[in-house]
């Protein structure tokens, strides 16, 4: 396996992680101020959790990724 690192100045070699780095910095670490280490951490993982559990996605019908995987797991099922 072979890293691919995007060319400096060009943030657009990876579009995806460079709006998850845009919206991590705004939502989280813009929003908050950390006490210690392990306030950071508590407070980066309950944000980590809403943006992957409870946060509806539009590539996903509006849905939040464990109601899509249930609605997959149903359709699997038929």
């Amino acid at each position: 396996m072979t890293l691919d690192f995007s060319r400096p100045g060009k943030p657009t070699d990876n579009a995806f992680v460079e709006s998850f780095n845009n919206r991590l910095r705004d939502e989280c670490l813009n929003a908050h101020w950390f006490l210690s280490i392990a306030d950071a951490r508590a407070k980066i993982e309950a944000w980590r959790r809403d943006y992957n559990e409870r946060r509806p996605y539009t590539s996903l019908g509006w849905m939040t990724p464990v109601e899509y995987a249930a609605a997959a797991a149903i359709k699997a099922a038929e």
